[in-house]
């Protein structure tokens, strides 16, 4: 059975933050830790060198049901193009809430957006809450 390579770590978040660049980034991924947290009441971890991850649950992949693990519940990473959202958009109550978002792109898992200021965080909380709702059992993504 295959596993995910991205697993959770020692690695301190606020350092991981503080190292963001530009410098913006900083202060965004700083205010979206805050955020985070309080929609779900807990406290991030690392997950492999960039993620910041919230929860966790058991993942098994749609593609090839062998690629199994432990994957965030929800998470970011302020990456230096633009930031990037875990978990937000793959259960089916995240979809009518994303047309009111804001300005963002989407990859195969994550939404990408340039600003934090791009988006209305009243949304972003709402699909925080959902991506924290998701139940343990293994899940395709």
């Amino acid at each position: 059975m295959s596993e995910l390579k991205t697993r959770p770590t020692q690695a301190d978040v606020s350092d991981f933050l503080a190292s963001a660049t530009p410098a913006r980034r900083v202060a965004e991924g700083q205010e979206l830790a805050q955020i985070f947290r309080e929609v779900t009441g807990t406290e991030p971890v690392m997950w492999g060198a960039s993620m910041v991850g919230f929860g966790s649950y058991r993942y098994v992949s749609p593609s090839n049901p062998q690629t199994r693990g432990d994957w965030p519940k929800t998470g970011f990473s302020p990456r230096k193009a633009k930031l990037t959202l875990y978990g937000l958009k793959d259960q089916p109550e995240a979809a009518p809430l994303l047309a009111k978002l804001g300005k963002y792109t989407e990859g195969a898992g994550c939404i990408y957006v340039n600003k934090l200021a791009d988006i209305d965080v009243a949304v972003l909380r709402e699909l925080i809450a959902i991506a924290w709702a998701r139940g343990d059992d293994p899940v395709p993504a």
